[in-house]
């Protein structure tokens, strides 16, 4: 049989050439296994203690640089080991004013829990409405308890129970918030494990339809999520990376993801050498070295423009991102070395029951592919201005968006502080719960407490603690608004302009709105810094991978027109399938940098590949060829990423299920639309030019381009 003239393995860098033999070769492949089984006994242990560097603090989601972060640092002068945070029981009623045996109610729970509240505290209320339908309880409980949430639920169950007929009751407040939000986190690294492993396993069981293959890459991939969380762990403790129960959880998607593609491609390239070669060990190196710089170059870019997000001043977007590059870089090694071990160590019965013979033609699955690229080779023009076109009225969707979720927007499941918060906000001043913060030198307290009372939206002020030395007072400052709506967020711009303008005081203004206020601003400056940045980096690397401008500049277009379309078409689902009334804040930004980096993911695949077949046999051809050969498994990668993704769809936060909607629908747009149609039929359109200024930017579009000594004859 004659096999396809090859580029001589020359052209790959040493380092590649000799990585490559490694993991393939007869006695590598032990070593390889050996190094990984030894990595995993001795360092598996610490993948479990990533839970114990991760940051749930206010602070891990708020901008670094905010005042709210700044009044939140402060208060931990006021707080000493132990902070106070009161939850707050509200007793209401839809269209009657409260009973005595209501109050009686409250009553009974303020002496039944008085034995939670901590030294020097002491619970307020019941405290009834102006309206008479409500009262409300306001209990100041202490992370320095031996269990803060045992003490939350407790004041919940005192609450509910032997409630008069007719009497609603919901605890919230801070207290409540916090727990309903630890609760969301707390199993979240598990529960998406488990949850990401199994739509992978279902997902390789389809693509392969072997029931031995599929164990392959979802092995290498448990080998990659071990290490992810060991180096994750370490760097958090030893050198301060950031990491959020969120970017830990989303984390493991990632990897899961991420792992699986590149064990998708590699699989498929040592399959066609399999059909070449006789020797499963020749075949494997061969597999590694030309697939490798795709592979190379894919997690390089993700995890470079992942980490462009150590640009971001909101501290759990620079946690994701640059958690999000290790966990990339771990996928990578863990592909490159254990699943070519794991697959030269079995040889080729794993493929069973389509094992491919040595002298055989590849499997004939390639004609749908080969037939789409005859189509787009006959009118490349039109195909790709109809894919731009159709993709340019689902970004026009996205015009119009609502961005910011309130508190009671940010769950699927309404919580308890949720249910709370309404209440309180139909029978008091809507902030009375969750009153501003406002740090000042004691000296200027009084001067202080002035100008914040004579502020419009400002309902009360009164003093809180000092400092230990006596230098520092808190003041609480509760609104007319609700603490997270728009009015709120008004009345504390207004707020910080008169107390910042008392001299000698240093105020600072804090609080649940103050922080959502602080967050939406530098979402927005993080747009317009990390952006450009995460577009600067993926070109360069293209370039470099490439070898050309026009191609990569091509490329970049195509993956930002395929982000708008997936914003617009997620934002036709938030709004008339899913009822999100708006976008979490960090949306555009998180969307555009997994969808540029991830996306560009398959385009490299694309385009080594046809750069490959191009120095082969010509542009055109070339072109048709990458699209044949590799239209399978990009298709395959992508149905599998974007399933993961779609895992995250089905949390409760709703900013993550968001997010995990936009990035799948980007994920199948990248694969079904823009790699599938709009890349070839642009590739073709543009010709031998789309290489420029490149060698291969000036051949013709036809025959072997390679010059004479780099041609190799064929073999039989």
């Amino acid at each position: 049989m004659s096999a396809r003239p090859r580029p001589p393995a020359g052209r790959h860098p040493r380092a590649l050439r000799s990585l490559a033999t490694v993991p393939g070769g007869r006695r590598g492949k032990w070593l390889v296994l050996a190094a990984w089984l030894l990595i995993v006994m001795a360092l598996g242990p610490l993948a479990g203690k990533l839970g114990e560097v991760e940051d749930s603090s206010a602070n891990a989601f708020l901008p670094g640089k905010a005042e709210s972060a700044q009044v939140n640092t402060e208060l931990e002068k006021f707080r000493g080991q132990d902070e106070i945070i009161p939850a707050v029981a509200v007793y209401s009623r839809d269209d009657a004013r409260t009973t005595r045996a209501d109050a009686a109610k409250a009553g009974a729970d303020r002496t039944a829990l008085a034995s939670l509240v901590p030294e020097g505290q002491k619970i307020a209320g019941p405290l009834p409405s102006d309206d008479g339908k409500a009262l409300m309880l306001v209990v100041p409980l202490t992370t320095g308890s031996d269990d803060f949430t045992a003490d939350l639920e407790k004041v919940r169950d005192v609450a509910a129970a032997d409630a008069p007929s007719g009497l609603d009751v919901a605890v919230g407040g801070p207290a409540g918030s916090l727990i309903d939000s630890i609760e969301v986190f707390g199993d979240l690294d598990t529960t998406l494990m488990l949850a990401t492993g199994a739509v992978v396993t279902v997902l390789l069981l389809i693509t392969y339809r072997s029931p031995v293959l599929w164990l392959f890459p979802a092995l290498s991939v448990g080998f990659a999520a071990v290490l992810t969380q060991v180096v994750t762990y370490l760097l958090a403790k030893y050198a301060s990376l950031p990491v959020d129960p969120q970017s830990a959880g989303i984390l493991m998607v990632l990897v899961f993801g991420v792992g699986t593609d590149y064990a998708l491609l590699l699989i498929a390239r040592y399959r066609e050498e399999l059909h070449r070669h006789e020797d499963r060990h020749e075949a494997m190196r061969l597999a590694l070295r030309r697939s490798g710089p795709a592979v190379i170059a894919s997690a390089g870019t993700i995890a470079i423009g992942l980490a462009c997000l150590a640009l971001a001043d909101i501290n759990s977007s620079r946690s994701l991102g640059l958690v999000g590059a290790v966990g990339v870089v771990c996928a990578l090694l863990a592909m490159i070395t254990v699943l070519p071990a794991l697959l030269a160590v079995t040889g080729r019965w794993v493929f069973w029951p389509f094992v491919p013979r040595y002298g055989t033609e590849p499997r004939a699955a390639r004609t749908v592919w080969a037939r789409i690229g005859g189509l787009l080779q006959r009118r490349p023009r039109w195909s790709w201005l109809m894919t731009v076109g159709v993709t340019a009225v689902l970004a026009l969707s996205a015009t119009g968006l609502t961005m910011g979720l309130t508190n009671e927007e940010m769950y699927q499941d309404k919580p308890e502080s949720v249910v709370a918060q309404e209440q309180l906000s139909a029978h008091y001043p809507s902030g009375s719960s969750d009153p501003a913060t406002v740090v000042v030198r004691t000296a200027a307290r009084d001067e202080v407490r002035q100008a914040a009372s004579a502020v419009d939206g400002v309902e009360s002020v009164r003093p809180e603690d000092r400092t230990a030395d006596g230098r520092l007072t808190t003041l609480s400052v509760v609104l007319d608004d609700a603490p997270d709506s728009e009015a709120a967020k008004k009345t504390v711009d207004r707020l910080r302009d008169a107390v910042h303008q008392v001299e000698d005081a240093d105020a600072l203004v804090g609080g649940t709105t103050a922080e959502l206020l602080d967050t939406r601003r530098a979402a927005q400056s993080d747009l317009r810094t990390v952006i450009p940045v995460v577009l600067a980096v993926v070109l360069l690397v293209l370039i470099a991978l490439l070898r050309s401008l026009v191609a990569p500049l091509l490329l970049l277009a195509t993956v930002v027109l395929s982000f708008f379309g997936a914003l617009g078409a997620s934002h036709l689902i938030f709004t008339q399938l899913l009822d999100f009334p708006a976008m979490d804040n960090s949306l555009p930004l998180m969307g555009f940098v997994f969808l540029v980096a991830l996306g560009i993911d398959y385009n490299i695949f694309l385009m080594t590949r046809v750069r490959e077949e191009a120095a082969l046999h010509g542009h055109t051809k070339g072109v048709l060829s990458g699209l044949t050969s590799t239209g399978g498994v990009i298709t395959s990668a992508g149905i599998v990423l974007a399933a993961t993704f779609a895992v995250i769809a089905t949390m409760p936060l709703v900013s993550m299920a968001q997010l995990g909607v936009l990035v799948g629908i980007g994920v199948l747009l990248d694969t079904f639309v823009v790699r599938t149609v709009l890349v070839p039929s642009l590739a073709l359109d543009v010709g031998a030019r789309v290489w420029w200024p490149s060698r291969l930017g000036q051949a013709p579009t036809t025959g072997d381009v390679r010059p004479a000594k780099e041609r190799e004859p064929e073999k039989v």
